[in-house]
């Protein structure tokens, strides 16, 4: 009967956002509440299980996701995002093009959103594709597929922070693991699958190609730019290095430890980008607050979906359907890893939002974590990678990456759609790979 259950909750999930076109933290919660009543829980005990679900995901999150989008907002406001794309293009030189604008957009994809660095650093690829003559898919494919590997590895974005949360992984392991897979799967579905993808000639409209572009005297410096946009990543892989190799005792290790909580690196690095990107360039204090205003704003909707995703997630614990699958599950011999990702990749292929798949397949998934032993963080990263392929046209990154660069269906999924499902089957390998060291 649990499975069962489950089926028609998950097609029931589908029916309310891809037909009934309904929002997604609606959908959750009405799932929830349907399986709730189908698995026989008394009705004040499901109310309680779907406010103990957005109560113990959200507690965590909101100040993740708030400063995280505070930070990515006055990074692109104050032209360090333009200032990082410039340097690193001059550092690279002109041939090296591609790795230059691959590692802009991993560099300001670490704290911003998707769609913020896309819509930031797309029109900064045109003026690149301009100036040096290259061709404008093999330039933006690099530098989106870092941004599509941040947005589903890398906490602080929302799914796999919320994954982090929901698995008890330790945020500092799945920060490092997740950057040590996401090189060789930016590297292989950037600049390498550049090479052997169809020629598209890419023919944006003009009013895609103009966004605030900053004169040079505008703009802070490379250092500032750059060390501000990788502080919160250096405070936590630093603290997570020196917990886990150095003898630290007492006080010291107190102190790593909460300089390395990604709520304490996060926070301090706002601080400090208020000063370094905001006060010291000029802006008024109210006008960096304007800009943090507009961020937090900006994520309301995600906060949502991630809450609803936990509803839903406590539903099945509460409901004994999360161990009735994880019993189930466990009969195979197939990695949990591996499932993790089937599962994931199924969703968003059904549903289309990476966030969506991610988090709905962690309530399903979430009984293998706590009883096979599999590294938790491992977990994130692969449903990470699973929630990534596939991209077709139910999914509105896939629309506004065909709409910016002006191409027909058939163009955008021969680029968009094989740059995104390379990322999603190089990004489980590097999980398997990672899997047999740790």
């Amino acid at each position: 009967m649990p499975l069962v259950v489950i089926t028609l909750g998950i097609l029931l999930l589908f029916l309310l956002i891809l037909v009934v076109r309904l929002n997604a933290f609606i959908a959750f919660i009405l799932v929830g509440l349907a399986i709730g009543i189908g698995q026989g829980m008394e009705l004040n005990a499901i109310v309680e299980s779907i406010e103990k679900g957005i109560g113990n995901t959200l507690g965590f999150l909101v100040m993740i996701l708030g400063l995280g989008a505070m930070l990515g907002k006055l990074v692109a406001e104050s032209g360090a995002a333009q200032k990082i794309t410039n340097g690193l293009i001059q550092l690279f030189g002109v041939k090296n093009t591609r790795m230059a604008v691959m590692l802009t957009g991993f560099i300001v994809g670490v704290t911003m959103f998707y769609s913020v660095g896309f819509v930031i650093l797309v029109p900064l690829v045109f003026t690149v594709a301009a100036a040096t003559g290259l061709s404008l898919i093999s330039i933006a494919l690099p530098m989106l597929a870092a941004l599509s590997v941040t947005h589903g590895f890398l906490p602080p974005h929302p799914a796999p922070t919320a994954l982090s949360v929901m698995f008890e992984a330790d945020m500092g392991k799945t920060l490092i693991y997740g950057v040590i897979v996401a090189i060789p799967a930016i590297l292989i579905s950037g600049p390498i699958l550049t090479r052997f993808i169809p020629k598209v000639e890419a023919k944006p409209l003009k009013e895609f190609m103009t966004t605030k572009v900053f004169s040079e005297e505008e703009l802070p410096s490379f250092s500032n730019s750059i060390l501000t946009a990788l502080l919160p990543v250096i405070l936590i892989a630093v603290s997570t290095l020196i917990v886990n190799f150095f003898p630290l005792e007492g006080l010291w290790l107190s102190i790593i430890k909460f300089i390395g909580n990604p709520v304490i690196a996060l926070l301090l690095t706002v601080l400090v980008g208020t000063y370094t990107l905001g006060i010291a360039r000029g802006l008024s204090m109210d006008g960096v607050m304007k800009i943090y205003g507009t961020a937090v704003s900006g994520i309301t909707m995600v906060l949502l979906i991630i809450a609803g995703a936990g509803s839903l997630k406590q539903i099945l614990i509460d409901s004994g359907v999360s161990e009735y699958i994880g019993n189930l599950l466990q009969i195979t011999s197939m990695s949990p890893l591996v499932i993790g990702w089937l599962i994931a990749t199924l969703i968003r292929f059904s549903v289309g939002s990476a966030t969506v798949a991610g988090l709905t397949t962690a309530g399903i998934v979430l009984p293998l974590v706590q009883s096979t032993g599999v590294s938790p963080e491992l977990m994130v990263l692969s449903i990470g990678a699973g929630s990534l392929m596939l991209s077709h046209v139910n999914d509105s990154g896939f629309w506004l990456f065909k709409e910016y660069f002006n191409l027909n269906v058939k163009e955008t999924l021969s680029t968009w759609t094989i740059m995104e499902t390379s990322i999603g089957i190089s990004g489980l390998l590097g999980v398997l790979v990672l899997n047999q060291f740790i």
